[in-house]
């Protein structure tokens, strides 16, 4: 039997190219640009047009702006490393290029929320109403890490990164399915286009900078990320998979979980149910009805 074709979206994005000092950036839109805008940042490992099925379920028009993040995508690689105060200054002349002066509405998934839970503390005035969906910051970490952390970074910076390349377009969407099960074999062959690139015939690698698989060196530092969001007065929704295994606050005693929702002045949260970590690719429909409802 044949396998089956790729989905067809029902929304056709576009891009755009934007140079942001040293990183081109490649930015997917879908609708008109008089509609109302949405800006839809990515996780990591991820790339912009994972949203595809998100806007495919959105009930009414709008316009999407989607970046792929420095070093994913269609953006341009950083050659100084990736470290998460460029993903603000990323997020921010992106804001004064499609909305300046305004303040927006922002949706992020995994690390694309915590940019965008800790741009809105950073730049309150920019932010009208925020959701973050699996993204709720980062691993609590202790001062007696760093020792650990400095040496694991060094020791990978030693090695050259790399991706184990596959053999056609198909494996990758092997791949994604064997990562995530929920995932159609239609929309795994869909994306596996844009997550990765064909370099030669039979050698595809994954369209993302292999070093962003080295460790952070610099610990998560909750108190900093708490401190920037008690700054933001708006509206926050929180969106959780029912059966995500992702780490950060999972980790949290139930304290310290209070402690997180309680930093947002304005704060709801919603999960859903038979939903796994990438929310907007196992209950697209389910999760547009709630982001519509919120925006």
């Amino acid at each position: 039997m044949p396998a089956p074709a790729a989905y067809s979206p029902r929304r056709a994005s576009r891009s755009a190219f934007h140079d942001l000092g040293v990183v081109r950036y490649h930015v997917r839109e879908w609708g008109k640009n008089d509609a109302p805008a949405l800006f839809l940042l990515h996780g990591w490992m991820d790339v912009s047009a994972s949203f595809q099925f998100l806007v495919d379920a959105f009930a009414r028009d709008w316009h999407v702006i989607a970046p792929d993040w420095r070093g994913f995508g269609q953006s341009g690689w950083a050659p100084g490393g990736y470290w998460f105060p460029d993903y603000y200054a990323d997020l921010d002349a992106l804001l004064d290029r499609y909305a300046p002066g305004a303040a927006v509405d922002l949706i992020g998934h995994s690390m694309g929320g915590n940019v965008a839970c800790n741009y809105a503390g950073i730049r309150p005035e920019r932010v009208r109403r925020l959701a973050s969906l699996e993204g709720f910051g980062a691993t609590r970490t202790h001062a007696d890490d760093a020792p650990a952390r400095y040496a694991q970074w060094l020791d990978q910076t030693k090695a050259g990164p790399e991706f184990s390349p596959y053999s056609t377009f198909d494996a990758v969407a092997v791949r994604l399915r064997k990562n995530n099960p929920r995932l159609p074999e239609a929309k795994a062959r869909f994306l596996a286009q844009h997550w990765a690139r064909e370099e030669a015939p039979g050698r595809v690698v994954l369209a993302s900078d292999p070093r962003h698989k080295r460790v952070n060196p610099v610990l998560n530092r909750m108190d900093e990320v708490l401190a920037c969001w008690r700054r933001y007065a708006g509206p926050v929704l929180w969106v959780a998979g029912a059966q995500s295994k992702a780490r950060g606050w999972t980790t949290d005693t139930p304290e310290q979980l209070a402690e997180r929702k309680s930093a947002f002045r304005d704060f709801r949260e919603h999960t859903l149910e038979d939903c796994g970590h990438m929310l907007h690719h196992d209950q697209p429909a389910r999760l547009a009805s709630i982001l519509e409802g919120f925006f």
